[in-house]
C-alpha cells in the first residue's frame, strides 16, 4: 500500500523521517490524513522543538516525540513511536501514571524538578532523574484528549550532588576532635553508610605488616546477610589462594585497583532504590606517602542501578583519597600523641631524676659547706691568707652549687605538681624593700642606681615568703645582669583588684620575637649582651611558675635598647588565703645573699687584671720564666684561680672577662699563649679562635681552650677552628700546666713555620723532652703528665725539602685501599696495648710516606713525635705553620688537620707492641696536591668489633684520599688532597 506523503514531519529530523515512514493507519491514531488539526499542530510543535518533548494522544496514550526525547529512552526508540506509553515505560509507570492522569482529569499542568524513574534503556534497571512538566493536550473541540510532556534528564546533576554530599560528610564528619585510627575508620564508614544509593557497602582494610586487617565496614540492613559476616577479617597479601584473592584485596594492596565481579553470589545484599542485588565491587588502594606501599584497601560496592562509567570511577577515586587522608591524619596524630606521651614520660623521669639527684647533692654539699665555714670562722687556728683565699673560693662556689640545687628542686617540684605555697601573712612592701637592700651594694658597684618604691599597702598580703624571695631575687639578678647604664627600679603598689610588683630596668631590652618564649624553661636570648654567660636558663621560668603557684601571673614589656619591665600581679582574692600552720622556715634572705654573691663576680674591672709572676719552686733555669699568658673567662673565681695557678709557675698572667676584651689585650700586648673559656658574653671562645686564626698577625699564636662543654663534638669544633688544644673542666692543674708548657715551647721553637731555622734535632731534642718530663706542679711535686714514660710531645726533626723515599716492602707488606672494609678498620685505629715509650730523635731523614710519585718538591717536611696522646696537638701546630707558607686553601688546611689528627690519635692509641715509642709524620706539597703520611712502629692485628671507635675511617675518608700500608715493622696511613678543591 502506498503511504500518504505529507509535509507534517519534514522539519522533524531523524525522528520526523521515521514518523513519515510509519504506517499510522495501523496505530490507534489512524491515518495522518484523518488527524484533527489540533493533533497536527501539536505534532509540529513537538518536532520543531530542540527540547525533549513527548505528546501522548488518545485513550491508548499513543507516543509522538522528537529527536531530543528519543535520546532519553535509549534502546526503546524507535519502537515507541505510536505505541502505548504504558508499555514503553512499564517499569516506571507507577510513578508517571498519577501525574498523567492528574493532567488529563483536571486540565492543570504539573512540574516535578527531579522525578526518579526506573528505566531499562541500557540493558539494566537504571536509576534516572528527570525534570518533567505535564500539560493537558486538547482536540479541536477543546476536550482534553492527551498530555504534552516537556522533560529534561537531570540524572548526572542529582547523582553528582549526592556524591558531593558524601565527600563533604567525610571531610567534615567527626565531633571536632582528632581521634585514633580505629575511631576514624568507624566514623568514615558511618558517613559512607548514610549514602547507600552510591555505595551499597564498604570496608576499610589497613596494612599491618604482611597482612591486611579489616578495621571497619558498613552495608545492608540488620535483617539481611551482614557484610561483616561475609568479608574476611584478615588477608595475607602474599597468599596466592583463590579464597584470599576472591575480593581483590592482595592485588589492591600492591597498588592495582580491582573490579570484583560475582558479588551477588557471595554477598546477597539488596541495594539501590529498588533493592536489586549488588553484582560488582571495587577494591581500591588507599594512597600513602610511599607510592609503592598503599596504606590499605577500600572495598566498596557498586550500585546495581548506575553504570560504572568514568564519572562513577572518578567519584570512587575521590572517595579513596578522602578516606586515605583521614586515616593518614589519624595515624600521624597517633604517632604524635605517642611521641608526646613518650616525651612527657621522659620529662617526668627527668624531673624525678633531678629531684633525686638534687636531694643526693645536699649531703655532700653539707659536708663541704660545714667544714669550709668552720675553717673560715676558726679563730683558734686561723688560716693563712693564701689558704683563706682558696677556702673562700671553694665556699662561694659550693654555696652557688647549693643555690642551683635548690632551684632545680623547686622547679622539679613545680613540674611534678608537688610544690605548695606555705602561705604566711606578710608585710609585702617591707619584705620587698628588705630583699632589694641586699642588692644595693652590688647595683651601685655596677654604676647603676637602685630605686625602691614600696609604700605601705592598705592591708597585709598572704603568700609564701620563700617563694616571694625567689621571685624578687631572680628578677633583680636578671636586671643587674643585662643592665649596663641607668637604673633598676623596684616598686610595690595595689589597686582594688590586685597587688603588683614591678621590676624595671634600662638594660639591653628583649626583642618581640623572644618575648613569647621568655618564660620557657632553658630558653636563653641568643646574641644579647650580658655581664656573664653563666646561668641555667630556668630563672624566669621559675618566676612564672612560682607566681602561678601564688595565684598570680607575670607580665613583661620590653623595647630593645630601652629596657624591660616585669610585673608580677597577685589578685587580692589570692592574697587572702588560709594561713599555714607551724613555724616559719628559717634562712630568710639566704637566697638573695647567694644571688648577690654570684652577681658580685660579674662586676670586675673591664680592663681585666694582671698577676705578676711568683717565685717558682725548683730549679731556677726555666726558659719559660716570665712567659705572658692571657686568660679569658667570665667567671671571676675561675680567673682568680687560673691567675694564681699560672703566676705560681713564674708566668705573667693577664685576665679578661670576654673574647672582645681578649682581642683588645692581644693587640695591645701580644701574649705567649691564650687560655680561653668557650661560653662568654659579647664574643665567645670559638669566635675568638676564629678571629685569631683569620688575622695573619695572630695566626701562629698558641690557643688553649678550656670549657665545661664536654664531648667529642665540642672538642672537634674547637680544634677545627684552629685551637692548639682543648681541655674539659674540671681539669687537673698539673695537666693544664704541662699542656701550656708544651704549646709555648713549640711556638718558641718555630714561631714562623721556618722548619730549617729552628727545628731541634738530635741531643737537643732529647734534652728538651727531658725538660718537659720534670715540669713541676703547683705544689712543687713532679707532674704525672710530665713524668718519664709519658714525655710531652715535641718536634724532633724537620727537613725541607726531603728526598723521595719509599716505604719498606716485602712479602709481609699489605697495601689496601682505604675504601675496603679491612682498611676502614685499620684507618679507624688499632688495638690498644702498646707500651709507653720515651721520645727518641729520628736517625737521619728516613721517609715515612709512600714513594714520591710525581707529587713534586714544593715543600717536604718530616717530624717525629713521642707516642703519647698529646702529640696530636703538636703535630697540628707544626703542619699548620708549614702549610700556611705554602698558601694552602684554608678549608683544605682544616680538613687535613682533622684527618691527620685522627690518624695520629689512632697511631698513638692502637699501635700493638711498638718497636719504637714514636710516631713519624711526613708532609709533602706538590704543584696541586698535598700529602700527609703518619707512621707508627707497632704490629698489625685484626681488631674485635668492640674495639672499633666507629668514626675514624669515615672522618679521614671524608677529608681526603686515604691509603694504608701495613708491614711487620709498622703501619703508614697516607692522606692526600688537591690544593684547590676544598671538600
Amino acid at each position: 500500500m502506498t503511504r500518504p506523503r505529507t509535509d507534517l514531519f519534514d522539519d522533524g529530523g531523524d525522528t520526523g523521517r521515521l514518523m513519515a515512514e510509519l504506517d499510522w493507519a495501523d496505530t490507534p491514531l489512524g491515518a495522518v490524513s484523518s488527524w484533527p488539526q489540533s493533533l497536527r499542530s501539536a505534532v509540529r510543535v513537538v518536532l520543531s522543538s530542540r527540547y525533549p518533548m513527548l505528546l501522548l494522544w488518545g485513550d491508548r496514550l499513543s507516543q509522538l516525540y522528537n529527536d531530543a526525547y528519543s535520546a532519553l529512552i535509549g534502546d526503546k526508540h524507535p519502537a515507541a513511536l505510536g505505541d502505548d506509553v504504558r508499555v514503553t515505560l512499564a517499569e516506571g509507570w507507577d510513578v508517571l501514571a498519577p501525574l498523567i492522569q492528574q493532567a488529563m482529569a483536571t486540565g492543570v499542568a504539573s512540574w516535578v524538578p527531579a522525578l526518579q524513574l526506573l528505566l531499562e534503556r541500557a540493558g539494566y534497571r537504571e536509576e534516572a532523574y528527570f525534570s518533567v512538566s505535564h500539560a493537558p493536550a486538547r482536540d479541536d473541540d477543546g476536550r482534553t484528549v492527551g498530555v504534552l510532556t516537556v522533560c529534561s534528564e537531570v540524572t548526572e546533576q542529582v547523582v553528582g550532588e549526592r556524591r558531593l554530599r558524601l565527600l563533604r560528610d567525610l571531610s567534615l564528619g567527626g565531633d571536632g576532635r582528632t581521634v585514633d585510627v580505629d575511631a576514624t575508620c568507624a566514623r568514615l564508614v558511618d558517613a559512607i553508610g548514610g549514602h547507600p544509593l552510591d555505595v551499597p557497602f564498604a570496608a576499610i582494610y589497613l596494612r599491618d605488616g604482611a597482612v591486611l586487617r579489616r578495621t571497619a565496614c558498613t552495608g545492608g540492613d540488620p535483617g539481611h546477610h551482614t557484610v561483616a559476616g561475609t568479608l574476611p577479617d584478615v588477608v595475607d597479601v602474599a597468599d596466592p589462594s583463590p579464597a584470599a584473592r576472591a575480593w581483590g584485596l592482595p592485588d589492591a594492596a600492591q597498588g592495582r585497583p580491582v573490579d570484583v565481579r560475582g558479588v551477588a553470589d557471595r554477598l546477597p545484599l539488596p541495594a539501590g532504590p529498588w533493592g536489586d542485588p549488588t553484582r560488582t565491587a571495587l577494591a581500591l588502594p588507599l594512597p600513602s606517602a610511599a607510592e609503592d606501599q598503599p596504606l590499605g584497601v577500600l572495598l566498596a560496592g557498586v550500585s546495581p542501578n548506575r553504570g560504572l562509567d568514568d564519572a562513577y570511577r572518578s567519584f570512587y577515586q575521590l572517595l579513596t583519597q578522602q578516606v586515605s587522608m583521614a586515616v593518614r591524619n589519624a595515624k600521624e596524630y597517633e604517632q604524635e600523641r605517642r611521641r608526646a606521651e613518650t616525651l612527657a614520660e621522659l620529662d617526668r623521669v627527668k624531673t624525678t631524676f633531678f629531684t633525686n639527684v638534687s636531694h643526693e647533692f645536699r649531703t655532700p654539699l653539707t659536708l663541704m659547706l660545714g667544714p669550709l665555714a668552720d675553717a673560715l670562722a676558726d679563730t683558734a687556728a686561723p688560716l693563712a691568707p693564701p689558704q683563706r683565699e682558696r677556702v673562700e673560693t671553694a665556699w662561694r662556689n659550693a654555696t652557688r652549687l647549693l643555690t642551683l640545687v635548690n632551684s632545680l628542686l623547686t622547679f622539679s617540684s613545680l613540674e611534678a605538681g608537688r610544690a605548695h605555697s606555705d602561705a604566711r601573712e606578710v608585710d609585702l612592701p617591707a619584705l620587698t624593700a628588705e630583699l632589694a637592700s641586699v642588692f644595693r651594694a652590688a647595683v651601685e658597684r655596677a654604676g647603676l642606681a637602685l630605686e625602691v618604691d614600696c609604700p605601705p599597702l592598705p592591708r597585709p598580703v598572704t603568700l609564701d615568703p620563700v617563694n616571694w624571695e625567689r621571685i624578687v631575687t631572680n628578677l633583680l639578678s636578671n636586671a643587674l645582669k643585662y643592665t649596663f647604664i641607668g637604673r633598676i627600679r623596684i616598686a610595690v603598689d595595689a589597686d582594688h583588684d590586685e597587688v603588683r610588683l614591678t621590676v624595671a630596668d634600662t638594660g639591653i631590652g628583649i626583642s618581640e620575637a623572644d618575648l613569647p618564649k621568655l618564660f620557657e624553661r632553658f630558653h636563653r636570648v641568643q646574641g644579647g649582651r650580658s655581664r656573664s654567660h653563666e646561668g641555667t636558663g630556668i630563672g624566669l621560668a621559675l618566676v612564672h611558675e612560682l607566681a602561678r603557684l601564688e595565684g598570680g601571673e607575670v607580665r613583661v614589656s620590653s623595647q630593645v635598647g630601652a629596657g624591660t619591665t616585669f610585673t608580677v600581679a597577685l589578685p587580692w582574692s589570692s592574697a587572702r588565703r588560709a594561713l599555714a600552720t607551724g613555724p616559719a622556715p628559717n634562712g630568710r634572705g639566704d637566697v638573695a645573699r647567694a644571688a648577690v654573691s654570684e652577681a658580685v663576680g660579674w662586676l670586675t674591672d673591664p680592663a681585666g687584671g694582671v698577676a705578676e709572676p711568683a717565685a717558682a719552686p725548683g730549679p731556677a733555669a726555666d726558659e719559660l720564666a716570665g712567659a705572658r699568658i692571657l686568660v679569658a673567662d667570665d667567671n671571676s673565681d675561675m680567673r682568680a684561680y687560673l691567675s694564681r695557678l699560672l703566676a705560681g709557675q713564674g708566668w705573667r698572667v693577664r685576665s679578661v672577662t670576654d673574647g672582645r676584651q681578649a682581642l683588645d689585650a692581644i693587640h695591645q700586648e701580644p701574649p705567649d699563649l691564650v687560655l680561653t673559656d668557650v661560653m662568654m658574653p659579647v664574643l665567645d671562645g670559638f669566635d675568638l679562635v676564629r678571629r685569631l686564626r683569620a688575622d695573619p698577625a695572630t695566626r701562629a699564636l698558641p690557643v688553649l681552650v678550656l670549657s665545661a662543654r664536654a664531648g667529642e663534638e665540642a672538642s672537634v669544633v674547637g680544634l677545627s677552628l684552629g685551637a692548639d688544644d682543648y681541655l674539659v673542666k674540671p681539669f687537673a692543674a698539673a695537666e693544664l700546666i704541662a699542656r701550656i708548657r708544651t704549646a709555648i715551647r713549640r711556638a718558641r721553637t718555630d714561631p714562623t713555620g721556618d722548619d730549617d731555622a729552628t727545628a731541634p734535632t738530635g741531643d737537643d731534642a732529647t734534652a728538651r723532652a727531658g725538660d718537659d718530663a720534670t715540669a713541676p706542679t703547683p705544689d712543687g711535686s713532679p707532674s704525672a703528665v710530665d713524668a718519664p714514660g709519658s714525655a710531652r710531645p715535641g718536634r724532633v726533626m724537620a727537613v725541607a725539602p726531603a728526598p723521595p723515599a719509599t716505604e719498606p716492602t716485602g712479602s709481609a707488606a699489605a697495601v689496601r685501599s682505604a675504601a675496603e672494609p679491612a682498611d676502614a678498620e685499620r684507618a679507624n685505629g688499632k688495638p690498644a696495648g702498646g707500651e709507653p715509650a720515651n721520645r727518641e730523635p729520628a736517625a737521619g731523614a728516613a721517609a715515612v710516606g709512600a714513594a714520591d710519585d710525581g707529587l713534586g718538591d714544593t715543600l717536604a717536611a718530616e717530624w717525629t713525635y713521642p707516642s703519647v696522646p698529646t702529640s696530636a696537638a703538636a703535630m697540628r701546630q707544626d703542619v699548620r705553620l708549614a702549610l700556611d707558607e705554602a698558601d694552602v686553601h684554608p678549608d683544605v688546611l682544616e680538613d687535613l688537620l682533622l684527618a691527620a689528627s685522627e690518624a695520629m690519635n689512632n697511631a698513638v692509641e692502637h699501635a700493638q707492641r711498638p718497636s719504637r715509642p714514636e710516631v713519624r709524620v711526613r708532609l709533602q706539597v706538590g704543584d696541586d696536591r698535598v700529602r700527609i703520611s703518619v707512621r707508627d712502629f707497632g704490629t698489625w692485628r685484626d681488631r674485635r668489633p668492640a674495639m672499633d671507635r666507629g668514626r675514624g675511617a669515615l672522618l679521614m675518608n671524608a677529608y681526603g684520599d686515604v691509603r694504608l700500608v701495613s708491614t711487620g715493622e709498622g703501619t703508614t696511613v697516607t692522606i692526600e688532597r688537591r690544593l684547590t678543591e676544598p671538600a
